[in-house]
């Protein structure tokens, strides 16, 4: 028998694996009585036809991003029109700045030493550059109730979706904890009086997830990145069977936050302003030109 025989025949009994980052589902089913294993794929986009034109439903929006759902449409030769009925998540962002366009286009990426002398002369300045406006659409979450609907309010943080996240799915689960301390901009700002501070935001999101979404506090994931995308102190809260992140959760990028604390615990008072951190580092990070590509390990 052929494929296309076959496959009208199978029912599917059990979902075997269900892969979000390669786009892969294994079936167990059954094709005329006899146990059948069916794989499917998704098809890599096609950049020329991909764009959603139909089922779009906007999930949130702040300021410049826009995220939610969509299929594509298209019509055969004989004027029948389909739709992909798997869709795709989509995010948007417009109007999109020079920062957002190098951050997106891929470049080589370089492991680099920062020691504190190099934070302080380099890294420090850039960073209050790096604040004001460009925040504001964190201003909008923490103090104006945008994306309130989808929040967890603390007294220490808000914790929301994250625009990578499609909202439904629980094996690619990903929010993000924003603090409302304005005060830290990234871990070269966490001192050793902050480890309590840390501690409670840490139990709390470890108490709140699990009660708002069916997942175990010992399957999240909590990390921050050096460095940061933006710099207002924030926790990443992912399934931990994720892996579906790139280099975002690669050593180099992401810091377990319980690491974090432990460091806090043995580096002294002044924390990590006093630490020397290898990271990983794109050509197109405004970093690397202000200086960082002279301390390459």
């Amino acid at each position: 028998m052929s494929l296309s025989a076959l496959l009208p025949l199978f029912h599917s009994t059990e979902t075997l694996e269900s892969d979000s980052q390669t786009k892969k589902v294994s079936l167990l089913g059954t094709i005329n009585g006899k146990n059948a294993i069916l794989q499917l794929e998704k098809r890599p986009f096609d950049s020329k036809a991909c764009i959603p034109n139909s089922n779009i439903i906007q999930a949130q929006s702040n300021d410049v991003y826009f995220w939610g759902t969509g299929s594509r449409s298209t019509e055969d030769s004989g004027d029948k029109q389909t739709t992909d009925s798997a869709g795709c998540k989509i995010n948007l962002i417009y109007p999109a700045s020079a920062a957002h366009i190098a951050k997106y286009r891929k470049h080589p990426l370089h492991m680099v030493i920062e020691t504190p002398k190099a934070y302080q002369k380099i890294v420090r300045p850039y960073i209050e550059t790096q604040k004001g406006d460009r925040l504001s659409w964190v201003r909008n979450i923490l103090y104006h109730g945008q994306e309130v609907e989808s929040c967890v309010k603390d007294s220490s943080y808000i914790l929301l979706p994250d625009m990578k996240w499609d909202g439904v799915a629980i094996d690619s689960l990903y929010l993000v904890a924003i603090v409302y301390r304005n005060d830290i901009a990234s871990i070269r700002d966490l001192k050793q009086g902050d480890i309590p501070y840390l501690e409670a935001i840490r139990d709390s999101i470890l108490e709140n997830v699990p009660t708002k979404y069916p997942i175990a506090r010992d399957q999240l994931r909590l990390y921050v990145h050096y460095q940061p995308s933006f710099y207002h102190f924030h926790i990443h809260v992912v399934n931990a069977n994720y892996t579906g992140l790139g280099q975002t959760i690669l050593a180099g990028k992401a810091i377990l936050l319980e690491e974090v604390i432990e460091s806090l615990k043995i580096l002294g008072e002044d924390g990590f302003s006093k630490k020397t951190i290898t990271y990983g580092l794109s050509e197109s990070h405004d970093l690397w030109n202000l200086g960082m590509k002279d301390y390459t390990q």
